[in-house]
């Protein structure tokens, strides 16, 4: 959960163990100004987390002592990708989802062509682009990734990869180990699609052209839209990408869930966002106000509530499906469910990714490089005394799609949620509800 910002990133920083990676691709040069360059970008970001972690003693990590090394680290890395690695493994030493370096961006503009994502203790591919280098390589749905330029995805591991490949050191082709249904192994390059932008725009998310800027925020809204489908008066499906910064009861959601008896909030792939928005989304289904968490900043504990809309609250049957994507706030709603008893959970075992964080912003240079830092300001407790954080939420149930499911478009966890509330819908039909969008090229 961001309480003051939405960040796209949620919940990827980089180990140190991942400094062992080595840029597949593009030229670099790294000059004096460069070098200068990073060491301010250092030295922001450690002030950062210096005066605003919600730690002050920053779980014992000697953070001068860490810094001066890394400022040692940068002074003698040969290449500019390789000082970055080093802040981001700075800010690793915290060990917290939301404590990250955001680079400044990059002309280039690419797309890796393929989704992946763990289910369960594997990690499977779960959507390949069409027309993509990746489908002309062979990949596919289903497909089980054994190994990405040498490291073996896990739980843990996962997301720190994504943060690397995809923000902190962008590669123009990857290396990948597979596994196919039949157990066969083999491994391919997968080249990246890139588009180089007319504009330089070194700001902490890329350049951009003006106008494809404005389209791709709109594209993203588009993707990023509750939607809903309705079976009578029996069921609703709500499907939330995301908790955006949007009222649910402006758009008439809640209360035109109230018109059917059981609800599903559909949860995966949720990569958590706004408060406001998980709080307004518990009111809707509890008769009274609910406690979510106890906020731990540096000088006080606070609690994290929901006020109930009471009289037009969803009354009825209330499930919720979650997977390892779903994170943060998504986290949190589908916690308080089963903490209050108000519903069951569905579905796989979640990120694991819960604070709260503040994004600074700086910039540096000229021209003008725009980086930043989320730093994590404050930790999250839940009534039964325990975090999320690097525990995730464990289902009522747990159900996991194979990869013959994966493979063949099937959302076997949605529609056993269906069934559950009496309602008869297919795996292949339950799929195809909300189908997976592109993000425009």
């Amino acid at each position: 959960m961001i309480n003051k910002a939405l960040i796209p990133i949620l919940g990827l920083i980089v180990t140190v163990g991942l400094l062992t990676l080595t840029p597949s691709g593009w030229p670099q040069q790294f000059s004096r100004i460069d070098r200068e360059l990073v060491q301010a970008m250092l030295e922001s970001v450690a002030s950062d987390v210096g005066k605003y972690y919600y730690d002050p003693k920053l779980h014992g990590v000697d953070w001068e002592a860490k810094v001066r090394e890394t400022k040692g680290k940068v002074a003698t890395a040969t290449t500019y990708n390789g000082a970055l690695l080093q802040i981001a493994a700075l800010l690793e030493l915290l060990e917290n989802s939301h404590t990250f370096f955001v680079p400044p961006g990059d002309a280039r503009h690419q797309d890796y062509g393929w989704r992946f994502q763990m289910v369960g203790a594997r990690c499977y591919i779960t959507q390949v682009l069409p027309k993509s280098d990746a489908e002309t390589e062979g990949l596919r749905p289903g497909d089980e990734v054994v190994n990405i330029d040498g490291f073996n995805p896990t739980r843990d591991g996962l997301s720190k990869m994504k943060y690397v490949i995809n923000t902190l050191l962008p590669q123009p082709v990857l290396h990948v180990g597979l596994k196919d249904h039949s157990g066969k192994s083999r491994e391919v390059d997968v080249k990246a699609w890139v588009r180089q932008n007319n504009i330089r725009d070194v700001g902490g998310y890329g350049g951009r052209d003006a106008w494809r800027l404005r389209l791709e925020r709109e594209d993203q809204l588009h993707r990023m839209r509750p939607q809903y489908k309705e079976f009578g008066s029996e069921l609703m499906i709500l499907k939330l990408p995301v908790f955006l910064e949007t009222e649910l009861a402006s758009e008439g959601i809640i209360d035109r869930a109230r018109q059917h008896k059981i609800l599903i909030v559909d949860l995966q792939g949720n990569p958590g966002g706004a408060e406001t928005t998980l709080q307004e989304l518990l009111g809707g289904v509890f008769g009274g106000d609910v406690k979510i968490a106890d906020r731990v900043t540096r000088d006080k504990t606070s609690p994290v509530t929901a006020k109930s809309v009471r009289h037009d609250v969803f009354a009825g049957k209330l499930i919720v499906l979650v997977d390892s994507e779903s994170a943060s706030a998504a986290e949190l709603f589908a916690r308080v469910i089963q903490l209050e008893k108000r519903g069951i959970v569905l579905g796989d075992r979640t990120s694991g990714s819960v604070m709260e964080a503040t994004y600074y912003r700086h910039q540096t240079g000229n021209p003008v490089f725009v980086y930043g830092t989320s730093v994590a300001d404050a930790n999250l407790v839940m009534a039964d005394g325990n975090r999320l954080e690097r525990t995730g939420v464990t289902p009522d149930a747990t159900i996991l799609p194979s990869a013959e499911d994966l493979a063949n478009n099937r959302d076997i966890v949605l529609a056993r949620a269906a069934e559950t509330a009496g309602v008869t819908l297919t795996p292949e039909a339950a799929a195809k509800l909300f189908p997976y969008e592109w993000p425009m090229k």
